[in-house]
This record gives structure tokens, C-alpha cells and sequence, in this order.
């Protein structure tokens, strides 16, 4: 029962983002669009991570994410990933607390996990994130940062690994159309993100209560009724 309703909170959220796909594609196609850069939608920001060698760095009160924790749990929304950081180590590295819906884009290894912070959180050097100005809608700016993913990913640079830069991504020509157009599009489709997000919260309880019953039914602690 557990997993049925995983699943159908899953092909109800598949839907819900082909929509927003959908009138996204809708605004462009529809209205005069003009050139702008991501550095004038929104502050461009980078990530740290404190040293690993001392412990009262780590353990605190402060999210912190890595691209690892995207790639376990590919979600819309994240509020955390599977370590924290002390204000210590907030203070002592070069990681930036990011607020509640700035979006989070991993730059490298892997380059395009895109996500939006459902509160104050930070990030390893891995993340090149957007803090979207005022008048630019969080559900717009993940949209486009979506759509523009493909070629960020190609132009990207690095012997190594491929990584996009800060200066890359904040010169990074974009087409936007105007302000009314952009808030009709974030009234139209400010619901549907908070549906999204319901549900995935929805599911990670779900997941979370598997976790601690299946052990047990393993074990023969609790049997299920025939």
C-alpha cells in the first residue's frame, strides 16, 4: 500500500511538471521576447565546504548540500541534504546561506541537477546558484534555468571535469519576455510548484515510514493481517 502510494504521488507530480512545462513553453511562444543574462535576473552565487578535519565544523543547525544528495533524491524542492554545517564552519569556509526559493544548479559532476530551496541552505563548491531579484518569479527562473541546462552542459569547460563557471553562467545569454507576461505565468503556475512540493514531502514521509516497518516485518515483530 506504501509503495502504491509512492508511485501515484510520483505519476501525479510526472503530470504536474509537464504542465508547468507546457505553459512555459506557452509564454515564450506567445510574447515579445527580449535579451538580458542570468547576472540580471538574479545573483549569481558559489559554494564551500568547510574542512572535514574538524569536527566542530560539521553536525550544526545549517543545511548544507552536495550534488551526491541530488543525485539520491531528485527533487523539486530541497530542504536538506545528508550533512550539515556549524555556524563555525559557516564562518570559516566559503559556503553562502542561500534563502527559501533561490535556485540551486550543480555545475559540476554532475552538471544540471536543478532544485529550489525551501529554506535557508547552503552548498558545497559544486553549486552555481541563483538568488532571483524581486521581480523575477522563483517558478519562472527554474524554468528557464531548465530550459538553458542543455547548453550551459555543452559549452561547459575543464580538462579534468566539466564545470560551468560563475562567469559563464552569469554571461550566459537568455531571451525573457516582460514582467506582466512573467507574473501571469507564476499566478498560473504557483499552485501546481506548491502541489509538487506537497507531494514530495508526502512521499519522503512515506519512504521514511517503509524504512522503519520493513525491518520489522522481516523480523516477524508485526505481522500483516491476511
Amino acid at each position: 500500500l506504501i509503495d502504491e502510494k509512492i508511485e501515484n504521488n510520483k505519476k501525479i507530480n510526472h503530470h504536474l511538471v509537464e504542465l508547468i512545462d507546457a505553459q512555459f513553453t506557452h509564454l515564450l511562444q506567445n510574447n515579445e521576447l527580449f535579451k538580458s543574462t542570468f547576472s540580471e535576473i538574479g545573483e549569481i552565487v558559489g559554494g564551500g565546504t568547510p574542512s572535514k578535519k574538524v569536527e566542530e565544523y560539521w553536525n550544526g543547525d545549517i543545511p548544507w548540500l552536495s550534488p551526491k544528495d541530488l543525485s539520491l533524491n531528485p527533487a523539486m524542492f530541497t530542504s536538506k541534504g545528508q550533512n550539515s554545517i556549524s555556524e563555525l564552519g559557516y564562518k570559516k569556509s566559503s559556503a553562502k546561506l542561500m534563502p527559501r526559493n533561490s535556485i540551486l544548479f550543480s555545475s559540476r559532476a554532475p552538471i544540471g541537477y536543478i532544485t529550489i530551496a525551501e529554506n535557508d541552505i547552503s552548498t558545497n563548491q559544486g553549486f552555481k546558484s541563483i538568488i532571483p531579484k524581486p521581480e523575477y518569479p522563483y517558478t519562472f527562473v527554474y524554468e528557464l534555468l531548465k530550459q538553458e541546462t542543455p547548453l550551459l552542459e555543452s559549452s561547459a569547460s575543464g580538462s579534468t571535469f566539466k564545470e560551468v563557471s560563475g562567469t559563464h553562467l552569469k554571461n550566459h545569454e537568455i531571451l525573457i519576455p516582460s514582467s506582466t507576461a512573467m507574473n501571469s505565468f507564476h499566478k498560473s503556475v504557483e499552485p501546481l510548484f506548491e502541489t509538487i512540493s506537497l507531494n514530495e514531502k508526502e512521499i519522503q514521509k512515506l519512504i521514511e515510514t517503509r524504512g522503519i516497518l520493513l525491518p520489522k516485518l522481516i523480523s516477524g515483530e508485526i505481522s500483516v493481517a491476511s
